[in-house]
């Protein structure tokens, strides 16, 4: 009712509006006496059977059934023979009804007024002009059915089943539309403030997010104490290392702002007071769960075999996610695909020809199907194992060449790529220059946006995503881990991690820390609970740096 109500208040105002005052005389005179009564079937009911026909209003009882033939003229043509079917039913039981009472001049009066109409209509009403001259027209054969109270009864159900179902079919006008429109264009400004009020408030704590990480890389010495390694009684000993209570804001404010403006050797001062108030006790050591490379069980191989098919050193090798397949390849440009267990098919087994070094490997996370291959010139391809062949070749920004690491999410159809860009240097990482992660869609094969790593960021070496897929870690070749929301695409957390660069990350076995493997031989446990707490360490006295 809120919505008819809203829908007459626009025709008065455009009435109004217009200078039509007559019409709007005569639209309020039609709302008094509702034809339609809302396209409500219990009142249309009442209208006819308990207003109308009682009473003799013949020509009102017309003008009803006229306004419907109107409303249903776009139907098909068998919902307008229903209803002139109906319609008749209606107008003869006004007869009877008249005749019923002994109200001859009412049938009468009905026939002069509207007989030419009927006689137009349809030719069966020849016969009814006589009815009002029979003597007893209940006992007539052709009449008789029609004062019969089934027959009544009958077409009462029809009429109410009619209309039930016509009207509840009935197209909705445009005029009552406008107002659920406004209903929906109120609640979606509604939901839209809303949001914005939420996103200003998360902007504003990624601003302050950000602030803090670009304060902790370029003064990274104020906030942590890198591990450095030492020797006592020549026995390797990681120093336990313990991060820095960072100052509210505002000191941190006043202590950069202080620096800024004093010359060199007070901008040191300042350094070494920060670094002297973190104190390593050495008796703490005895006590440490941090263990010597000494302390590693020996493991034994059960098992060992060589299989031949490079002819050129191996780079990296990964196995499939089932563990039945391997991928390995070797600095020539070549990856080939095979299986360790003599009794397993060889129909995927497969020799790959890249035309470039492979940096990288990494298989789909939900199936032994895709390997995708990263390569030096900055080409990731996508080998389907089954129908051994290339499924797509994509191409990474010329600005960075080599692909270091590609990461498939264990959950959504994504990938992402580390790629680098290239600088004179003498060592591997030496040569890595600023860094790129891109997301690429697998199904469209394109790519969907860029991780944000400030300015001239250092190189990314290594990714790993959770069991989820919605944070990824990547290790940098500063020694700094990153931690990215995927749902956000942004980056929420960072920390110094190494003093060298990172060649390896992963996310421990319960998703509560995270591995870190350096150039300088430290695997540190890092807890994600408490940002920057070590739980775990070791000493390694060689690494291997595996793609």
């Amino acid at each position: 009712m809120e919505k008819m109500k809203f829908a007459e208040e626009l025709v008065r105002e455009f009435l109004v509006f217009r200078g039509f005052t007559n019409t709007l005389q005569a639209f309020e005179k039609e709302l008094a006496t509702d034809i339609g009564k809302g396209f409500q079937v219990d009142k249309i009911l009442d209208l006819i059977f308990s207003t109308y026909i009682p009473k003799f209003e013949s020509e009102k009882l017309i003008d009803l059934l006229s306004f419907f033939r109107n409303c249903f003229s776009y139907s098909d043509s068998n919902l307008i023979a229903v209803l002139s079917k109906l319609e008749q039913s209606i107008l003869r039981y006004y007869i009877v009804n008249a005749l019923k009472f002994g109200r001859k001049d009412k049938v009468l009066e009905f026939f002069g007024s509207s007989g030419n109409d009927l006689m137009r209509s349809d030719e069966s009403w020849s016969s009814w002009f006589a009815i009002p001259y029979l003597q007893n027209p209940h006992l007539d054969p052709q009449f008789r059915v029609y004062f019969t109270e089934a027959w009544f009864r009958a077409l009462h159900l029809s009429i109410r089943n009619f209309l039930s179902e016509v009207l509840d079919g009935l197209r909705t006008p445009a005029l009552l539309k406008i107002s659920s429109e406004r209903d929906t264009v109120n609640r979606l400004k509604k939901e839209i403030k809303q949001l914005n009020l939420k996103l200003s408030q998360v902007q504003t704590l990624l601003e302050e997010k950000e602030a803090l990480l670009r304060l902790s890389r370029s003064g990274a010495e104020e906030a942590f104490v890198r591990p450095r390694m030492f020797r006592a009684n020549s026995t390797s000993i990681i120093e336990k290392r313990e991060p820095f209570q960072i100052r509210d804001n505002a000191q941190v404010l006043e202590s950069r702002v202080s620096r800024s403006n004093s010359n060199n050797n007070s901008d040191n001062e300042n350094r070494s007071s920060v670094i002297r108030q973190v104190l390593v006790d050495d008796s703490d050591f005895g006590n440490s769960d941090l263990q010597n490379e000494e302390d590693f069980t020996e493991v034994k191989a059960v098992w060992q075999d060589t299989f031949l098919g490079h002819t050129s050193p191996i780079s990296c090798s990964r196995f499939s996610a089932s563990g039945d397949n391997i991928a390995s390849a070797s600095i020539d440009g070549t990856v080939r695909i095979w299986t360790y267990d003599s009794s397993a098919p060889t129909s995927r087994n497969a020799t790959i020809y890249c035309g470039a070094e492979i940096m990288s490997l990494e298989w789909d996370c939900k199936s032994d199907r895709l390997l995708l291959i990263g390569t030096s010139d900055g080409g990731i391809k996508a080998w389907n194992v089954d129908a051994k062949r290339v499924v797509c070749d994509l191409n990474s920004n010329e600005a960075y060449p080599s692909i270091l690491d590609l990461k498939c999410s264990p959950v959504e159809p994504i990938f992402v790529s580390a790629a680098a860009s290239r600088r004179q240097g003498t060592g591997y990482f030496d040569s890595l220059g600023f860094a790129s992660l891109t997301v690429w869609n697998m199904r469209t094969w394109k790519a969907m946006t860029v991780l944000p790593l400030g300015n001239d960021p250092p190189a990314i070496s290594s990714l790993s995503f959770n069991h989820n897929g919605k944070l990824l870690a990547a290790g940098a070749a500063d020694g700094m881990i990153h931690m990215f929301d995927m749902s956000a695409g942004q980056q929420v957390t960072g920390w110094p991690a190494h003093d060298s660069a990172i060649s390896s990350i992963l996310f421990g076995h319960d998703e509560t820390s995270i591995f870190s493997l350096g150039t300088d031989g430290n695997i540190f446990e890092w807890s994600l609970h408490n940002q920057g707490k070590i739980l775990w360490s070791r000493k390694l006295q060689q690494v291997y740096e595996v793609c």
